[in-house]
């Protein structure tokens, strides 16, 4: 260090303080997917008040365990304590932070973060191997956990908004899937399904079919819609986008959080076009980045780039020859991919969302 420097003491204070306090945040969201993992914040919403005791019987884990954890959801204000006799306490969960932890498709829900950390931090060491060789990570390598955690935080928006407020900026396409006899719809990149069971619910008459690379994602949306007893009409591939032409053609193609993703999105895009009907159209949703790189970031920004580097690039860099986007697609950049690919129209459209943007692609 040159020896004339100025230190600014105050801001290096001020980068300490922040990092201590995600450090907090970071051991609390292990404590929020041991407690969604286990089962112990659903035990605590249907039976609780509870003893550690008793939430060990209850949800089948040892005592010791239980009352560590319940002490320590209790010091981070996640849940509500009672002092009883004898020193006895009880643990509740109290409502408004059951919507937050417990009811999947509560708008609120956001439990999932604790599984999507919880999946990067088991496999930072690829990661890190990949930043030495250029390489890349497999989404599979993630595992189950990140798997669920990107399922189900997106749960509550594909299960109440897409078909909702997002198709009704696409008018008419909704008109034309809840009046045309047997309109078809691609979900490309579906995941666990929760978006194609939306479109299945909402629209009695169209046939979804549903589209992802990763086969254990496969599995649980074909799980999910037969659970739902929607897999008549759904039909879930574990497929290419590029043999969308071959499945097609679809009235409504729609690509939700996953055109970062893909390692060719023009050659994606282009078969999207192609397997359109006459008067289809492409709805794409993915992250509500800045117009421009700016530093410092807001909060999403910060948040898309910390996706970007431990995971959406390492996937994308596994793959060869790759667009290597990252998570953070700008709005030019999306309007890039669409001219490439053929489509006439690129537009944004006017849908208030704090992590998405919108587009329309036609012609």
């Amino acid at each position: 260090m040159p020896t004339d420097l100025i230190i600014d003491a105050e801001r290096t204070g001020r980068l300490t303080d922040r990092l201590f306090e995600s450090t907090i945040g970071a051991l609390e969201l292990y404590s929020v997917y041991l407690g969604a993992e286990l089962g112990l914040y659903q035990v605590l919403h249907e039976r609780g008040p509870l003893t550690p005791g008793e939430l060990a019987s209850a949800a089948g884990i040892a005592p010791r365990y239980a009352r560590e954890w319940l002490e320590q959801q209790a010091v981070a204000a996640f849940l509500d304590v009672e002092e009883q006799a004898a020193g006895e306490r009880r643990f509740s969960l109290p409502p408004e932070h059951a919507r937050v932890l417990v009811h999947a498709d509560d708008p609120a829900y956001v439990a999932p973060f604790g599984h999507l950390v919880a999946g990067i931090g088991g496999v930072l060491d690829l990661v890190a191997h990949a930043y030495r060789t250029g390489g890349g990570v497999p989404y599979s390598s993630y595992g189950r956990a990140f798997r669920h955690g990107q399922g189900h935080i997106n749960r509550p928006a594909f299960t109440h908004d897409l078909t909702g407020e997002w198709l009704r900026a696409l008018p008419d396409v909704a008109e034309r899937l809840r009046s045309a006899p047997a309109p078809r719809v691609a979900d490309v990149g579906c995941g666990q399904g929760w978006s194609t069971l939306a479109l299945a619910r909402a629209f009695p008459n169209a046939r979804v079919d549903g589209l992802d690379l990763d086969a254990a994602s496969v599995t649980d949306a074909r799980a999910n819609a037969e659970e739902a007893g929607l897999d008549d009409r759904i039909r879930v591939l574990h497929a290419d986008v590029t043999r969308l032409p071959e499945t097609g053609p679809y009235d409504l193609v729609i690509i939700l959080e996953a055109l970062h993703d893909l390692a060719r999105p023009v050659e994606a895009l282009r078969a999207m076009r192609a397997a359109l009907t006459e008067g289809g159209a492409v709805l794409v949703a993915d992250e509500r980045v800045a117009d421009t790189f700016t530093a410092p970031g807001d909060p999403v920004e910060r948040l898309m780039y910390g996706w970007s580097v431990t995971h959406c690039l390492p996937t994308q860099l596994v793959e060869q020859p790759t667009a290597a986007t990252g998570a953070v697609i700008r709005a030019d950049t999306v309007r890039e991919h669409a001219s490439a690919a053929g489509f006439a129209r690129c537009e944004v459209l006017p849908v208030e969302n704090d992590f998405f943007r919108f587009y329309r692609l036609d012609g």
